[in-house]
């Protein structure tokens, strides 16, 4: 959401025109701004404000919490819209081509490529990210591995894979690495791992998170990388395993890993690669509810084993990973002005480290690319099935593709002109 804020009754005529312009996503809130903006902000994407920077600035200032989740801020002060923080070059330069007056951008407003990586994968960070982040600014070599091969966005030619000595390096994997502790060292950790727990009855708490600590103390996962936790659906209703996960997601700062169930005769045609006999009739229960959960989250893609089960006090837990693949966004630019391009096309966009079009379309949008981008004038389904992360742009309502994709497709139509 974009939100254009004005005050007194040019002001607000101004901001009604510009998000007219900005298209579906922009609102222009009633009353006094200060309300306004304070019920909108958790929702906003960017702010743009009919007001002098020392105004702006004061009213957000309060509401400032972390650079990587504050929206984008814009001040139309004068001839000139000014970025004022938040990653909002883009917004600005495109406010700046509706009123016809003068962007103005500096690279102190832009989000670290580190920042938008995080975003994009969803992960947890540990280590000095605005510090590795300021790192890759100044153009300094950084080192980034990559082992599971996740479809990362485009980052500047000095974000390199190897053969460089580096400060910084940033290592983006749900394993805990091998040996001491580096604070040059920036883990990147995405939530890629469903958790099967299977367990006897009355199994205590304590003993369902002395099972999970050994995923990581014996199977080297790292448990923020948990994105669900899976088991029998008779299971469900064990306490033990449901204060467990309480505890675990107090300790991993994290509420948004469901407990999945699955009724017995799902599980016992999983394939594991540690079959029992058990007592309630199926092979298994934790390697097969993991299985089952990351096949579900995994809408069709590939999982694996990443730990097989390991046994505890009347319980026992295994681990699924659910396998990167490429993402494809089918970008429609609209007819082909910056006003009928949505802002979600433009997020798409700087999301994609390969932008694939015709010569004329990759023009229209060269400027929102981030330094690093790669642009091809095929081959789009190709390489998102390779692992890349691209952006397919086509003018009016975008393009379509045929037949099943081994990819994450994502639809991002143009904006229509009403005749």
């Amino acid at each position: 959401m974009i939100g254009v804020f004005a005050a007194g009754e040019r002001g607000r005529r101004a901001a009604v025109e510009l998000a007219g312009f900005l298209g579906p996503d922009a609102v222009v809130p009633d009353g006094p701004i200060g309300p306004a903006l304070r019920a909108l902000w958790p929702r906003l994407g960017s702010a743009v404000f009919f007001l002098g920077t020392e105004a702006t600035v004061r009213l957000v200032a309060p509401l400032l919490r972390d650079e990587r989740a504050d929206p984008g801020v814009v001040c139309v002060d004068g001839g000139f819209a000014v970025a004022l923080l938040g990653g909002a070059d883009a917004v600005a330069e495109r406010v700046a081509d509706v009123l016809g007056a003068q962007a103005v951008t500096t690279s102190a407003s832009a989000v670290s490529p580190l920042d938008e990586l995080v975003e994009l994968l969803d992960a947890t960070v540990e280590g000095d990210l605005a510090a590795c982040g300021e790192a890759v600014r100044l153009g300094e070599p950084v080192l980034l591995a990559n082992p599971l091969g996740f479809p990362l966005p485009a980052l500047p030619d000095n974000v390199v894979a190897h053969g460089h000595e580096t400060a910084w390096s940033v290592l983006v994997d749900d394993r805990v690495p091998k040996g001491p502790a580096d604070d040059r060292v920036v883990r990147v950790v995405p939530r890629t791992l469903v958790v099967g727990v299977g367990s006897g009855t009355g199994v205590s708490a304590s003993a369902v998170s002395a099972a999970l600590a050994q995923l990581e103390e014996k199977r080297g996962l790292d448990l923020r990388a948990i994105r669900a936790f899976a088991t029998l659906d008779r299971k469900v209703a064990e306490q033990g395993i449901a204060d467990a996960l309480e505890d675990w997601g107090f300790w991993h700062d994290s509420t948004t890993a469901p407990l999945l169930s699955y009724p017995g005769e799902e599980l016992a045609v999983i394939p594991v690669p540690n079959p029992a006999e058990l007592a309630i009739g199926i092979p298994s229960v934790a390697e097969a509810a993991a299985l089952r959960g990351a096949m579900e989250l995994s809408g069709g893609g590939r999982v694996e084993i990443a730990a097989e089960k390991v046994k505890g006090a009347g319980v026992t837990v295994a681990a699924a990973r659910v396998l990167p693949r490429g993402r494809l966004a089918l970008v429609g630019l609209g007819p082909g002005d910056a006003d009928e391009r949505t802002p979600r096309a433009e997020a798409e966009l700087r999301r994609a480290s390969v932008v694939v079009g015709s010569a004329e379309c990759v023009a229209q949008v060269r400027h929102l690319l981030r330094p690093g981008t790669r642009v091809a004038a095929d081959g789009a389904v190709r390489l998102a099935e390779a692992g890349a992360a691209v952006a397919f742009v086509e003018a009016g309502a975008g393009p379509d593709v045929a037949g099943p994709i081994r990819a994450d497709v994502i639809r991002v139509t143009g904006v229509t002109r009403q005749l």
